[in-house]
């Protein structure tokens, strides 16, 4: 599907987070500024995060968590912890016992990474970007049937 604008991303966060159930993964792939971050925190809203509290890129701290009308969201993002490392790192941030507990987890960069969250995404996203602006080609794909 083609993306011309926020708000349309904002309209495919919001069918994602309402899809979304406890122990769910959501992977987001796509080059840098992509909108993989814009996209988790329309999940985010999606799922009840409120307005006033900040969703940001969690980048430095790996993970950040929300508390949702549908439990626990974690949005984590794992372009730091390439290679060698990853395996050490994520099972330190100990994402797939919280997912494997019910925790919904949103997961940038995470293609190398799904066996070691739990297996298999329930929605898995692919940003390519097409030319400057907010023009993208998003595939998206929900092992749960279409929306």
């Amino acid at each position: 599907m083609r993306i011309r604008s926020r708000r349309e991303t904002l309209e495919l966060g919001r069918t994602i987070g309402e899809r979304l159930e406890r122990g769910d993964l959501v992977t987001l792939e796509g080059d840098l500024g992509a909108g993989k971050t814009f996209l988790a925190r329309a999940i985010a809203r999606a799922l009840g995060v409120p307005e006033a509290e900040p969703v940001a890129s969690p980048t430095f701290a790996l993970v950040h968590e929300y508390e949702t009308k549908k439990g626990v969201l974690l949005h984590a993002d794992l372009h730091r912890l390439r290679g060698p490392k990853l395996e050490l790192e994520i099972g330190k941030l100990g994402l797939r016992e919280r997912r494997s507990e019910g925790a919904i987890l949103v997961v940038e960069w995470a293609e190398d990474a799904q066996a070691l969250l739990g297996g298999a995404a329930t929605v898995a996203v692919r940003f390519v970007t097409i030319g400057p602006g907010s023009e993208r080609e998003i595939e998206v794909s929900f092992s749960k049937g279409a929306p």
